[in-house]
């Protein structure tokens, strides 16, 4: 043979025979018979619901565990977090949550900066907790949920402030705020058909901007020691007025009981002169000489010497002082007496 008949030679390969084909086909036909029973089943966790969609098309809502759905991509499914608590974070973002949580660095004014009912600024951070109650309506009623539900977030939170002065959202009106703003979110979320459920607007941290703070610090001390200075003057208020008024009230008392004695006093003595006089008008000498013994009795007890002194002796002799230290007593005899 001439070289350049070998050039010219080509090799033909061997044709496969009809057992190769077969195995051939029948390895395609397991491989995808494998493929098709691989996508023919899903699991769905306790905490979810899948919507298995049919070209794109929702057909039926897959509880959790085993199910199953046709190959894709004629069925494909969505897995939703329905008892799962959600949150969307506002003026704020949390890098890593634990003991020590640490923040994200960066500004976030756009969306915490807010103006407050009295023309004042205020920095509010905040946090939304919500459920996904309703699937379909979360995936296929609104284009973007997530992204809708931050903004409705921030209009809601921006008129409820809008509505109240920074004093009261600074503080005592911070848990009043937060019930508004879930209540007006809620109904913004029904009305959109959002399928979300709004559990709790959590408020974080309420400040003044960082250029005003330290005036804004000034003012709340010195609004608080007005304060001080308003409840130190009605403590003292509150103690001295009842003091005062329970003291008049018992000098009111003392003189309306002086009078009462006073006037039954000068009752019972009108009455006994009266008595007395009809007395005296019946036996004049006897009620005269009742009189003077009376009176002797009650000035004798009352004196500290005493003198007896009989009118038909001439000279007065001193006796002995006999009555311990006492100023001595002078009479004419023991039986001397007065009259």
């Amino acid at each position: 043979m001439e070289p350049h008949d070998i050039k010219n030679l080509k090799v033909k390969p061997p044709k496969p025979n009809a057992e190769q084909v077969r195995s051939f086909i029948g390895f395609v036909v397991v491989f995808i018979m494998a493929i098709v029973a691989w996508n023919s089943w899903f699991t769905v966790e306790p905490e979810e619901v899948g919507l298995v969609l049919r070209f794109g098309k929702y057909v039926r809502e897959a509880k959790p565990g085993l199910n199953f759905k046709l190959p894709a991509p004629v069925e494909t499914v969505i897995k939703v977090p329905v008892q799962r608590q959600l949150k969307e974070e506002f003026g704020f973002r949390t890098v890593r949550p634990g003991m020590r949580t640490s923040l994200n660095p960066r500004s976030y004014d756009s969306e915490s900066l807010m103006l407050t009912g009295d023309l004042n600024v205020a920095v509010v951070e905040w946090i939304a907790q919500y459920r996904i109650r309703e699937p379909y309506k979360f995936l296929f009623k609104v284009k973007n949920p997530q992204v809708t539900f931050r903004d409705m977030n921030e209009a809601v939170m921006r008129e409820v402030v809008g509505n109240h002065s920074v004093n009261d959202i600074l503080t005592t009106g911070r848990q009043f705020v937060a019930d508004r703003v879930k209540q007006e979110l809620q109904r913004l979320c029904d009305k959109y058909e959002t399928g979300i459920i709004v559990e709790q607007i959590v408020l974080q941290d309420v400040t003044p901007p960082d250029p005003v703070k330290p005036s804004f610090n000034e003012v709340n001390q010195a609004q608080q020691e007005r304060e001080t200075r308003i409840n130190q003057a009605k403590a003292r208020y509150n103690k001295a007025i009842p003091k005062a008024k329970g003291e008049a009230l018992r000098m009111i008392q003392q003189a309306e009981g002086y009078a009462t004695d006073r006037i039954n006093r000068a009752q019972g003595d009108a009455a006994f002169f009266n008595a007395l006089y009809a007395s005296y008008e019946k036996a004049p000498e006897v009620t005269r000489k009742r009189l003077f013994l009376e009176a002797m009795d009650d000035i004798y007890p009352a004196l500290d010497r005493k003198v007896v002194v009989d009118h038909q002796l001439k000279g007065i002799i001193p006796l002995l002082s006999i009555n311990d230290g006492k100023l001595p007593v002078t009479g004419a005899g023991a039986q001397g007496g007065a009259k």
